[in-house]
Protein backbone atom coordinates (compact mmCIF):
# COMPACT_ATOMS: atom_id res chain seq x y z
CA UNK A 1 0.00 0.00 0.00
CA UNK A 2 2.84 2.39 0.85
CA UNK A 3 4.67 1.60 -2.36
CA UNK A 4 1.58 2.38 -4.44
CA UNK A 5 1.08 5.70 -2.67
CA UNK A 6 4.78 6.73 -3.27
CA UNK A 7 4.58 5.89 -6.96
CA UNK A 8 1.41 7.92 -7.37
CA UNK A 9 3.08 10.90 -5.70
CA UNK A 10 6.11 10.76 -8.04
CA UNK A 11 3.89 10.56 -11.12
CA UNK A 12 1.92 13.60 -9.96
CA UNK A 13 5.12 15.64 -9.37
CA UNK A 14 6.46 14.79 -12.83
CA UNK A 15 3.23 15.89 -14.43
CA UNK A 16 3.36 19.23 -12.60
CA UNK A 17 6.97 19.84 -13.75
CA UNK A 18 6.10 19.00 -17.34
CA UNK A 19 3.14 21.35 -17.40
CA UNK A 20 5.22 24.10 -15.74
CA UNK A 21 8.02 23.70 -18.27
CA UNK A 22 5.58 23.85 -21.14
CA UNK A 23 4.10 27.12 -19.95
CA UNK A 24 7.48 28.51 -19.12
CA UNK A 25 8.62 27.77 -22.67
CA UNK A 26 5.55 29.45 -24.02
CA UNK A 27 6.13 32.59 -21.97
CA UNK A 28 9.95 32.90 -22.55
CA UNK A 29 11.04 34.05 -26.03
CA UNK A 30 13.66 31.99 -27.88
CA UNK A 31 17.35 32.81 -27.43
CA UNK A 32 17.54 34.43 -30.86
CA UNK A 33 14.71 36.72 -29.95
CA UNK A 34 16.28 37.89 -26.66
CA UNK A 35 17.12 41.59 -27.09
CA UNK A 36 20.90 42.18 -26.55
CA UNK A 37 22.65 45.35 -25.55
CA UNK A 38 22.99 47.83 -28.36
CA UNK A 39 26.03 46.92 -30.48
CA UNK A 40 28.90 49.49 -30.21
CA UNK A 41 29.64 50.97 -33.58
CA UNK A 42 33.17 52.34 -34.10
CA UNK A 43 33.42 55.97 -35.14
CA UNK A 44 36.76 55.36 -36.84
CA UNK A 45 39.95 53.35 -36.56
CA UNK A 46 43.40 54.71 -35.67
CA UNK A 47 46.89 53.72 -34.60
CA UNK A 48 47.25 54.36 -30.83
CA UNK A 49 50.91 55.27 -31.32
CA UNK A 50 50.05 57.74 -34.10
CA UNK A 51 46.59 58.90 -33.05
CA UNK A 52 46.27 61.78 -35.48
CA UNK A 53 45.31 60.01 -38.75
CA UNK A 54 41.85 58.38 -38.84
CA UNK A 55 40.69 55.50 -41.01
CA UNK A 56 37.16 54.46 -41.95
CA UNK A 57 37.82 50.70 -41.86
CA UNK A 58 40.00 48.25 -39.93
CA UNK A 59 43.32 47.03 -41.21
CA UNK A 60 47.04 47.18 -40.57
CA UNK A 61 48.60 50.45 -39.45
CA UNK A 62 50.75 52.14 -42.10
CA UNK A 63 52.94 53.53 -39.29
CA UNK A 64 53.53 50.63 -36.90
CA UNK A 65 53.54 46.85 -37.19
CA UNK A 66 50.13 46.48 -35.57
CA UNK A 67 46.41 46.47 -36.37
CA UNK A 68 44.31 49.63 -36.28
CA UNK A 69 42.23 50.06 -33.12
CA UNK A 70 38.54 51.11 -33.22
CA UNK A 71 37.45 54.28 -31.43
CA UNK A 72 33.87 54.33 -30.11
CA UNK A 73 31.62 57.24 -29.31
CA UNK A 74 32.05 56.88 -25.56
CA UNK A 75 35.84 56.99 -25.93
CA UNK A 76 36.17 59.39 -28.84
CA UNK A 77 37.65 62.07 -26.66
CA UNK A 78 40.38 59.80 -25.34
CA UNK A 79 43.64 59.86 -27.30
CA UNK A 80 46.68 57.67 -27.08
CA UNK A 81 47.17 54.52 -25.04
CA UNK A 82 46.08 54.06 -21.44
CA UNK A 83 48.34 52.00 -19.22
CA UNK A 84 47.32 51.16 -15.69
CA UNK A 85 49.53 52.44 -12.85
CA UNK A 86 50.37 48.87 -11.90
CA UNK A 87 51.60 48.08 -15.39
CA UNK A 88 53.51 51.37 -15.49
CA UNK A 89 55.26 50.38 -12.29
CA UNK A 90 56.02 46.94 -13.65
CA UNK A 91 57.35 48.40 -16.88
CA UNK A 92 59.55 50.85 -15.01
CA UNK A 93 58.10 53.89 -16.77
CA UNK A 94 59.90 57.08 -15.79
CA UNK A 95 58.86 60.56 -16.92
CA UNK A 96 60.55 63.94 -17.18
CA UNK A 97 59.13 67.45 -17.47
CA UNK A 98 59.90 69.57 -20.51
CA UNK A 99 61.47 72.81 -19.32
CA UNK A 100 63.46 75.81 -20.43
CA UNK A 101 67.10 75.96 -19.54
CA UNK A 102 69.78 78.59 -19.84
CA UNK A 103 72.13 77.08 -22.38
CA UNK A 104 75.51 78.53 -23.21
CA UNK A 105 76.95 78.22 -26.68
CA UNK A 106 80.40 77.67 -25.15
CA UNK A 107 82.38 74.61 -26.11
CA UNK A 108 85.91 73.28 -25.81
CA UNK A 109 88.42 72.52 -28.53
CA UNK A 110 92.06 71.50 -28.69
CA UNK A 111 94.44 73.83 -30.50
CA UNK A 112 98.07 73.58 -31.55
CA UNK A 113 100.38 76.52 -30.93
CA UNK A 114 101.91 78.04 -34.07
CA UNK A 115 103.89 81.16 -34.86
CA UNK A 116 101.84 84.24 -35.61
CA UNK A 117 102.90 84.80 -39.21
CA UNK A 118 101.93 88.47 -38.99
CA UNK A 119 104.78 89.02 -36.54
CA UNK A 120 107.41 87.42 -38.74
CA UNK A 121 110.11 89.71 -40.18
CA UNK A 122 112.81 88.99 -42.75
CA UNK A 123 116.35 90.28 -42.47
CA UNK A 124 117.81 90.69 -45.97
CA UNK A 125 121.02 91.90 -47.53
CA UNK A 126 120.75 95.19 -49.45
CA UNK A 127 124.23 94.92 -51.00
CA UNK A 128 126.60 92.35 -52.44
CA UNK A 129 129.24 91.23 -49.97
CA UNK A 130 130.42 88.51 -47.59
CA UNK A 131 129.36 87.32 -44.16
CA UNK A 132 132.43 87.69 -41.95
CA UNK A 133 130.89 86.66 -38.63
CA UNK A 134 127.65 85.10 -37.42
CA UNK A 135 126.33 85.96 -33.97
CA UNK A 136 123.37 83.54 -34.30
CA UNK A 137 124.48 80.15 -35.53
CA UNK A 138 121.41 77.88 -35.21
CA UNK A 139 117.71 78.10 -35.98
CA UNK A 140 115.14 78.49 -33.19
CA UNK A 141 117.50 80.63 -31.11
CA UNK A 142 115.69 83.38 -29.24
CA UNK A 143 116.82 86.93 -29.97
CA UNK A 144 115.86 90.32 -28.59
CA UNK A 145 115.25 93.52 -30.48
CA UNK A 146 118.51 95.22 -31.49
CA UNK A 147 120.66 92.14 -30.91
CA UNK A 148 123.54 91.65 -33.40
CA UNK A 149 122.92 88.86 -35.88
CA UNK A 150 125.87 89.00 -38.30
CA UNK A 151 128.74 91.19 -39.58
CA UNK A 152 128.78 91.77 -43.36
CA UNK A 153 131.63 93.15 -45.46
CA UNK A 154 130.32 95.28 -48.38
CA UNK A 155 133.16 96.65 -50.58
CA UNK A 156 130.62 98.30 -52.93
CA UNK A 157 129.88 100.92 -50.27
CA UNK A 158 133.42 102.18 -50.04
CA UNK A 159 133.27 104.35 -53.19
CA UNK A 160 130.14 106.38 -52.32
CA UNK A 161 131.39 106.99 -48.79
CA UNK A 162 134.80 108.19 -49.99
CA UNK A 163 133.00 110.58 -52.36
CA UNK A 164 131.03 112.07 -49.46
CA UNK A 165 134.18 112.48 -47.35
CA UNK A 166 136.02 114.17 -50.26
CA UNK A 167 133.22 116.70 -50.77
CA UNK A 168 133.20 117.51 -47.07
CA UNK A 169 136.98 118.09 -47.08
CA UNK A 170 136.67 120.27 -50.22
CA UNK A 171 134.15 122.53 -48.45
CA UNK A 172 131.54 122.43 -51.20
CA UNK A 173 128.08 123.86 -50.81
CA UNK A 174 125.86 122.20 -48.16
CA UNK A 175 123.22 121.44 -50.81
CA UNK A 176 125.67 119.23 -52.70
CA UNK A 177 126.71 117.38 -49.53
CA UNK A 178 123.01 116.84 -48.62
CA UNK A 179 122.33 115.43 -52.09
CA UNK A 180 125.24 113.03 -51.71
CA UNK A 181 123.90 111.87 -48.36
CA UNK A 182 120.51 111.13 -49.93
CA UNK A 183 122.21 109.05 -52.61
CA UNK A 184 123.92 106.97 -49.90
CA UNK A 185 120.59 106.38 -48.16
CA UNK A 186 119.07 105.30 -51.51
CA UNK A 187 121.82 102.69 -51.78
CA UNK A 188 120.57 101.33 -48.38
CA UNK A 189 123.78 102.31 -46.59
CA UNK A 190 122.80 102.48 -42.88
CA UNK A 191 122.82 105.93 -41.28
CA UNK A 192 124.96 104.60 -38.46
CA UNK A 193 127.62 103.48 -40.96
CA UNK A 194 127.67 106.95 -42.59
CA UNK A 195 128.21 108.59 -39.16
CA UNK A 196 131.06 106.18 -38.42
CA UNK A 197 132.73 107.12 -41.70
CA UNK A 198 132.42 110.84 -40.95
CA UNK A 199 133.74 110.45 -37.40
CA UNK A 200 136.65 108.23 -38.45
CA UNK A 201 137.38 110.16 -41.63
CA UNK A 202 137.63 106.90 -43.60
CA UNK A 203 135.03 104.85 -45.44
CA UNK A 204 133.56 101.88 -43.56
CA UNK A 205 132.78 98.62 -45.41
CA UNK A 206 131.83 96.45 -42.45
CA UNK A 207 128.41 96.78 -40.89
CA UNK A 208 126.37 94.79 -38.36
CA UNK A 209 122.93 93.38 -39.06
CA UNK A 210 120.67 93.73 -36.00
CA UNK A 211 117.35 92.05 -35.11
CA UNK A 212 114.51 94.44 -35.96
CA UNK A 213 112.27 92.73 -33.37
CA UNK A 214 112.44 90.10 -30.67
CA UNK A 215 111.45 86.50 -31.19
CA UNK A 216 112.85 83.24 -32.49
CA UNK A 217 115.13 82.75 -35.50
CA UNK A 218 112.75 80.54 -37.48
CA UNK A 219 114.96 80.49 -40.58
CA UNK A 220 118.75 80.81 -40.89
CA UNK A 221 119.84 81.21 -44.52
CA UNK A 222 123.59 81.90 -44.30
CA UNK A 223 126.82 80.65 -42.81
CA UNK A 224 130.10 82.41 -42.12
CA UNK A 225 132.11 83.17 -45.24
CA UNK A 226 129.30 82.87 -47.77
CA UNK A 227 128.67 85.55 -50.37
CA UNK A 228 125.42 87.48 -50.17
CA UNK A 229 123.54 89.42 -52.81
CA UNK A 230 120.89 92.16 -52.69
CA UNK A 231 117.46 90.80 -51.70
CA UNK A 232 118.84 87.60 -50.17
CA UNK A 233 117.05 86.59 -46.94
CA UNK A 234 119.62 85.92 -44.25
CA UNK A 235 117.29 85.48 -41.26
CA UNK A 236 113.58 85.17 -40.62
CA UNK A 237 112.50 86.07 -37.11
CA UNK A 238 109.14 84.90 -35.75
CA UNK A 239 107.61 86.98 -32.99
CA UNK A 240 106.49 85.36 -29.74
CA UNK A 241 104.56 88.19 -28.08
CA UNK A 242 101.45 86.64 -29.57
CA UNK A 243 100.97 83.16 -31.01
CA UNK A 244 98.28 81.34 -32.95
CA UNK A 245 96.30 78.44 -31.56
CA UNK A 246 94.87 76.57 -34.54
CA UNK A 247 91.96 74.25 -33.66
CA UNK A 248 89.96 71.74 -35.70
CA UNK A 249 86.30 72.62 -35.08
CA UNK A 250 83.41 70.34 -36.24
CA UNK A 251 80.97 71.83 -38.71
CA UNK A 252 78.11 71.68 -36.20
CA UNK A 253 80.05 73.87 -33.77
CA UNK A 254 81.76 76.09 -36.33
CA UNK A 255 78.46 77.87 -37.03
CA UNK A 256 78.61 79.26 -33.48
CA UNK A 257 81.97 80.91 -34.06
CA UNK A 258 82.11 84.67 -34.59
CA UNK A 259 85.18 86.78 -35.10
CA UNK A 260 86.18 88.54 -31.93
CA UNK A 261 84.95 85.78 -29.61
CA UNK A 262 87.00 85.59 -26.45
CA UNK A 263 88.74 82.37 -25.57
CA UNK A 264 90.49 81.04 -22.49
CA UNK A 265 93.45 78.87 -23.38
CA UNK A 266 94.70 76.36 -20.82
CA UNK A 267 97.98 74.54 -21.27
CA UNK A 268 97.24 70.86 -21.80
CA UNK A 269 100.32 69.82 -19.84
CA UNK A 270 99.63 72.16 -16.92
CA UNK A 271 96.05 73.26 -16.24
CA UNK A 272 97.25 75.96 -13.85
CA UNK A 273 98.67 78.00 -16.73
CA UNK A 274 95.93 79.91 -18.55
CA UNK A 275 96.11 82.53 -21.29
CA UNK A 276 93.59 84.90 -22.85
CA UNK A 277 92.89 84.99 -26.56
CA UNK A 278 90.51 85.99 -29.33
CA UNK A 279 89.16 84.36 -32.49
CA UNK A 280 90.79 86.05 -35.46
CA UNK A 281 90.03 83.89 -38.47
CA UNK A 282 87.95 80.92 -39.62
CA UNK A 283 89.80 79.38 -42.52
CA UNK A 284 87.45 78.89 -45.52
CA UNK A 285 88.18 75.21 -46.03
CA UNK A 286 86.48 72.04 -44.75
CA UNK A 287 88.45 68.83 -44.32
CA UNK A 288 86.80 66.10 -46.42
CA UNK A 289 87.99 63.33 -44.08
CA UNK A 290 87.16 64.85 -40.68
CA UNK A 291 84.44 67.36 -41.68
CA UNK A 292 86.09 70.06 -39.60
CA UNK A 293 87.13 73.67 -40.13
CA UNK A 294 90.29 75.29 -38.86
CA UNK A 295 89.82 78.23 -36.52
CA UNK A 296 92.74 80.52 -35.78
CA UNK A 297 92.88 82.08 -32.30
CA UNK A 298 95.32 84.78 -31.26
CA UNK A 299 96.69 84.05 -27.79
CA UNK A 300 98.65 86.49 -25.63
CA UNK A 301 102.16 85.18 -24.98
CA UNK A 302 104.01 88.10 -23.47
CA UNK A 303 105.28 85.75 -20.79
CA UNK A 304 106.99 83.67 -23.49
CA UNK A 305 105.81 80.36 -22.00
CA UNK A 306 104.07 79.15 -25.17
CA UNK A 307 106.14 77.47 -27.85
CA UNK A 308 105.10 76.14 -31.26
CA UNK A 309 103.81 72.57 -31.07
CA UNK A 310 102.30 72.84 -27.60
CA UNK A 311 98.67 71.78 -27.09
CA UNK A 312 96.10 74.14 -25.64
CA UNK A 313 92.58 73.38 -24.44
CA UNK A 314 90.51 76.26 -25.75
CA UNK A 315 87.38 77.21 -23.80
CA UNK A 316 85.41 79.19 -26.35
CA UNK A 317 82.85 81.52 -24.81
CA UNK A 318 79.42 81.97 -26.38
CA UNK A 319 76.15 83.73 -25.71
CA UNK A 320 73.72 82.26 -23.16
CA UNK A 321 70.15 81.73 -24.38
CA UNK A 322 66.98 80.18 -22.98
CA UNK A 323 66.00 77.01 -24.84
CA UNK A 324 63.32 74.34 -24.51
CA UNK A 325 65.06 71.06 -23.68
CA UNK A 326 64.21 67.42 -22.95
CA UNK A 327 66.43 64.54 -21.88
CA UNK A 328 68.07 62.93 -24.90
CA UNK A 329 66.88 59.50 -23.70
CA UNK A 330 63.24 60.63 -24.07
CA UNK A 331 63.60 61.04 -27.84
CA UNK A 332 62.93 58.05 -30.11
CA UNK A 333 64.76 58.43 -33.41
CA UNK A 334 63.40 56.37 -36.28
CA UNK A 335 65.88 57.59 -38.86
CA UNK A 336 63.39 59.83 -40.63
CA UNK A 337 61.76 61.50 -37.66
CA UNK A 338 62.05 62.06 -33.91
CA UNK A 339 59.21 61.12 -31.55
CA UNK A 340 58.54 61.55 -27.83
CA UNK A 341 55.76 59.87 -25.84
CA UNK A 342 53.77 62.42 -23.82
CA UNK A 343 51.64 61.65 -20.77
CA UNK A 344 48.30 63.45 -20.99
CA UNK A 345 46.16 64.70 -18.10
CA UNK A 346 43.82 61.70 -18.26
CA UNK A 347 46.72 59.32 -17.79
CA UNK A 348 46.90 58.26 -21.44
CA UNK A 349 50.09 58.32 -23.47
CA UNK A 350 50.39 59.69 -26.97
CA UNK A 351 53.35 60.18 -29.30
CA UNK A 352 54.44 63.60 -30.55
CA UNK A 353 56.59 64.19 -33.57
CA UNK A 354 59.42 66.58 -32.75
CA UNK A 355 61.66 68.99 -34.56
CA UNK A 356 64.98 68.95 -32.78
CA UNK A 357 67.68 71.57 -32.46
CA UNK A 358 71.18 71.41 -31.04
CA UNK A 359 72.56 68.46 -29.07
CA UNK A 360 73.38 69.68 -25.56
CA UNK A 361 75.11 66.74 -23.93
CA UNK A 362 72.50 64.72 -22.02
CA UNK A 363 69.77 67.05 -23.26
CA UNK A 364 68.51 68.03 -26.68
CA UNK A 365 66.83 71.24 -27.83
CA UNK A 366 63.21 70.99 -29.00
CA UNK A 367 62.09 73.47 -31.63
CA UNK A 368 58.59 72.12 -32.32
CA UNK A 369 56.25 69.44 -30.95
CA UNK A 370 56.39 70.07 -27.19
CA UNK A 371 55.57 72.88 -24.79
CA UNK A 372 57.05 73.85 -21.48
CA UNK A 373 55.53 71.73 -18.71
CA UNK A 374 54.72 68.70 -20.89
CA UNK A 375 55.52 65.37 -19.26
CA UNK A 376 57.41 62.98 -21.50
CA UNK A 377 58.41 59.36 -20.96
CA UNK A 378 62.13 59.16 -20.31
CA UNK A 379 62.36 55.38 -19.99
CA UNK A 380 60.03 52.57 -20.97
CA UNK A 381 58.89 54.11 -24.28
CA UNK A 382 59.28 50.87 -26.18
CA UNK A 383 57.44 48.94 -23.46
CA UNK A 384 54.50 51.32 -23.80
CA UNK A 385 54.62 50.74 -27.54
CA UNK A 386 54.52 46.99 -26.86
CA UNK A 387 51.61 47.45 -24.48
CA UNK A 388 49.71 49.33 -27.20
CA UNK A 389 50.39 46.55 -29.70
CA UNK A 390 49.30 43.92 -27.16
CA UNK A 391 46.03 45.73 -26.49
CA UNK A 392 45.42 46.01 -30.20
CA UNK A 393 45.96 42.27 -30.68
CA UNK A 394 43.79 41.34 -27.70
CA UNK A 395 41.05 43.65 -28.96
CA UNK A 396 41.15 41.93 -32.34
CA UNK A 397 41.04 38.52 -30.63
CA UNK A 398 37.98 39.52 -28.61
CA UNK A 399 36.26 40.91 -31.66
CA UNK A 400 36.86 37.73 -33.67
CA UNK A 401 34.91 35.36 -31.32
CA UNK A 402 32.09 37.91 -31.06
CA UNK A 403 31.83 38.06 -34.83
CA UNK A 404 31.88 34.26 -35.15
CA UNK A 405 29.23 33.93 -32.42
CA UNK A 406 26.98 36.42 -34.16
CA UNK A 407 27.25 34.53 -37.43
CA UNK A 408 25.82 31.32 -35.91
Amino acid sequence: MKRATLAAALIAAGAVLAVGGFYAGRSTPPAAAIPQAAERKPLYWHDPMVPGPRFDKPGKSPFMDMQLVPVYADAAGEGGVKVSPTIQQNLGVRTAVVKKAEVSASFDAVGTVQFDERLSVAVQSRVAGYVERLAVRAPMEQVRKGQALATVFAPEWLGPQNELLALQRAGVAPDLIAATRERLRAMSIPESLIRQSEEAGTAQARFTLSAPSGGVVAELGVREGVAVSPGMTLFRIAGLEKVWAVAEVPEAQAIRLVRGQKVRAVLQADASQAFSGELKEILPQVSASTRTLQARFEVDNRSGRLMPGMLLRLQIAGATTSRLVVPAEAVIRTGTRAVAIVRKQGGAFEPRELKLGAELGEQVEVLEGLSEGDEVVASGQFLIDSEARLKSVLGAMQAAPAASGGAQ
